[in-house]
């Protein structure tokens, strides 16, 4: 997940020298820090997420349309070559026959306007 808070300076401060104090402790260390990063884990404003995978996981075309349902922009990245991407990309429904496909797949922005 990709999200953002903002933090005043005073908050921050206080947060940072316990987080520190956490990092220090010699016995229950990692629940020290599990326990100060609870203090500012909420409140984030989702802005997105990222995935890397190399196969197409269970319930992923479901799990598309409810994003998609949602209003949210979906975006994939692959390196994959292009007849594949696409056929990967209507089988998780990504991809329907009444949207238009744009496939860009130059090395250079001046080779893509032109």
């Amino acid at each position: 997940m990709i999200a953002e808070k903002t933090l005043d300076d005073e908050f921050y401060d206080l947060w940072n020298t316990k987080y520190q104090t956490a990092m220090c402790a010699l016995h229950n260390r990692e629940a020290e820090i599990n326990k100060i990063a609870e203090e500012i884990e909420f409140g984030f404003e989702l802005l997105g997420s990222t995935a890397i995978e190399d196969k197409l996981q269970d319930e992923v075309p479901d799990v598309i349309s409810f994003i998609k349902e949602a209003g949210i922009k979906l975006w994939v990245l692959t390196g994959d070559k292009i007849e594949t991407a696409i056929n990967i990309g209507y089988s998780c429904q990504l991809l329907v026959d009444d949207m238009e496909v744009f496939i860009i797949d130059k090395d250079s922005t001046r080779d893509i306007l032109i």
